[in-house]
């Protein structure tokens, strides 16, 4: 079980610093590069316009989604560990 809980956080960890590092980018490095983006056009608007009106808001919520998905995996994986090994004692516990 040991195992297990070191997995789930272990992923845990990477999974926040990954989205924490696409939600930096798209707050800072972004607006850094803005006057080079400004020809990039979304939806008819600039790319910097478009990321600080609505870009960058949509993109936030997608990576809640993806952490909530992610998290959810990752709760039933922990779960199965816990019932496989609470089986396994239970297992043990009769043979003997």
């Amino acid at each position: 079980m040991m195992l297990a809980h070191r997995r789930y956080w272990r992923f845990n960890v990477i999974l926040i610093s990954v989205l924490m590092l696409i939600g930096f980018a798209v707050s800072f490095v972004v607006p850094l590069f803005a006057r080079a983006l400004s020809s990039v056009r979304v939806g008819g608007f600039r790319l910097p316009f478009y990321l600080g009106a609505q870009g960058a808001i949509v993109i936030y919520l997608l990576l809640i989604a993806v952490y909530i998905v992610g998290m959810t995996r990752a709760d039933r994986r922990l779960r199965q560990a816990a019932a496989d090994d609470a089986a396994s004692d239970v297992t043990h516990e009769a043979a003997r």
